[in-house]
C-alpha cells in the first residue's frame, strides 16, 4: 500500500481508506449504505490491514454514532496498528446548541466520539461541514485547544467552498492555531467540480484532499448503464437527481468510456474510477466503503498499477465539463494562471 503526505503536514496516510458509513444501518437513510453489525466489521478491518489500508473513516451523525461504536469494537486491542478519522458538526439532537461548529457543540460531540470509539485520541478530526453562525476563530480555538491536549493529532475540514477554506487558513496563520492539513471533498469522474477552485487552492495551500463517494454516489459501481434497468439495491434512492446531479447523457459518455479502458486493463469500472483519483493532484486518500467483503476486496484491486497517460486522457475528455465563470476564463492564461488544476 502506498502512503502519502497528507496536506503540508509530516502525516502519513495510506492511499486508500476505509470509510464506515455502513456500519450500524442504524437509521433510514444510512441503511440504504449499509447495515454492517460488529463481527462482519470486524472481519472487513482485518481484511483492510492486511491490505495494508490502516486509516478508518467515520463521522458522529453515521446512524446516529453507531458506526462509531462498531469501529471501536473493532479496533480494540490494536489501536496503535490504525488511523481513525472522524468527523462532527452535524445536527445530533434537537437544541438549539445540538449543531455547528460552536465552542458549546463541538467539545461534548468531540468527547463523545472518543468515548464511542475507545480511544483517547483521534487521528484526524474533521469538520463535517461549514458553520457561518459561529465565528472561525471560535471554532479553530475548539480545535486548537484539543490538538494542545493531544485528543486530536490533525484537523480538516470537509464540504467547504474556496472561501471558507481559505479564510480558515488566515485565521489559523493569524493566531498561530493549529492548521488544516486536510479537505474531505467529493470527487469523482462525474463530479469534477472540485478542480475548480478547491484543488488550485489546496495545490497552493498544502491542503490534502480526502475523498468521499470516488464512485460518484453509486453511479460508477459498472451496475449503471445506458438502456439498462437502475439496479434494485443502490445508494441511489429513487431517481438519479436525488443525488449530486448528473446528466444521464453524460453518465453514460463516462461509463462508455470506462468499459473502454476496462477492457484494455482488465479491471472493473470502480477500479478504475478510484485509480484514476489517485492520479489527480492534491489527492492524499480516497475513501473507499465496502457493504460486505466481496466489495472491499474488489476496491482493494484499485492499486498496484496505474492507468496509462493516453486512458487518463480519455477519461478526461469524456468527463470534462465546461468550468463556470471565472474559471473558464482563467483557463485561458495558463502561462501566468498555472493553477486551474489539469487540463
Amino acid at each position: 500500500m502506498e502512503f502519502r503526505q497528507l496536506g503540508r503536514s509530516g502525516f502519513k496516510v495510506p492511499v486508500l481508506s476505509l470509510g464506515t458509513g455502513t456500519f450500524g444501518g442504524g437509521n433510514d437513510f444510512f441503511r440504504n449504505w449499509g447495515t454492517t453489525g460488529v463481527a462482519e466489521a470486524t472481519r472487513i478491518v482485518d481484511i483492510a490491514l492486511d491490505a495494508g489500508v490502516t486509516m478508518f473513516d467515520s463521522a458522529d451523525v453515521y446512524s446516529d454514532g453507531l458506526a462509531e461504536e462498531i469501529l471501536g469494537k473493532t479496533i480494540k486491542g490494536r489501536r496503535d496498528r490504525v488511523l481513525v478519522s472522524t468527523k462532527a458538526t452535524f445536527r445530533k439532537g434537537g437544541g438549539p446548541n445540538d449543531v455547528g461548529s460552536s465552542r458549546h457543540h463541538l467539545i461534548p460531540a468531540i468527547e463523545d466520539s472518543l468515548r464511542r470509539l475507545g480511544t483517547d485520541y483521534i487521528d484526524l478530526f474533521q469538520l463535517h461541514g461549514f458553520d457561518a453562525a459561529t465565528p472561525v476563530e471560535e471554532a479553530l480555538g475548539v480545535l486548537d485547544d484539543f490538538v494542545r491536549a493531544g485528543k486530536i493529532r490533525y484537523i480538516g475540514c470537509s464540504n467547504f467552498s474556496g472561501w471558507h477554506l481559505m479564510k480558515s487558513l488566515a485565521v489559523s496563520e493569524r493566531y498561530g492555531l493549529a492548521r488544516y492539513v486536510a479537505h474531505q471533498a467529493y470527487y469523482s469522474l462525474v463530479g469534477r467540480d472540485y478542480e475548480w477552485e478547491l484543488m488550485p487552492l489546496a495545490l497552493d495551500q498544502g491542503v490534502g484532499a480526502v475523498v468521499w463517494s470516488p464512485l460518484g454516489w453509486g453511479r460508477l459501481t459498472g451496475k449503471i448503464r445506458r438502456n439498462q434497468p437502475r439496479p434494485q439495491v443502490s445508494r441511489l434512492p429513487g431517481t438519479l437527481d436525488d443525488a449530486p446531479p448528473v446528466p444521464d447523457e453524460h453518465l453514460y459518455n463516462v461509463v462508455d468510456a470506462i468499459d473502454g479502458v476496462a477492457k484494455e486493463t482488465g479491471k472493473s469500472v470502480p477500479q478504475i474510477a478510484i485509480n484514476w483519483l489517485l492520479q489527480r493532484p492534491t489527492v492524499s486518500t480516497v475513501i473507499i466503503g465496502a457493504r460486505n467483503e466481496e466489495q472491499l476486496r474488489m476496491n482493494l484491486g484499485s492499486v498496484g498499477w496505474s492507468l496509462s497517460a493516453a486512458q487518463v486522457a480519455k477519461l478526461d475528455a469524456a468527463s470534462e465539463v465546461t468550468f463556470p465563470y471565472p474559471y473558464w476564463h482563467q483557463r485561458g492564461f495558463a502561462e501566468r494562471n498555472p493553477f486551474p488544476t489539469v487540463r
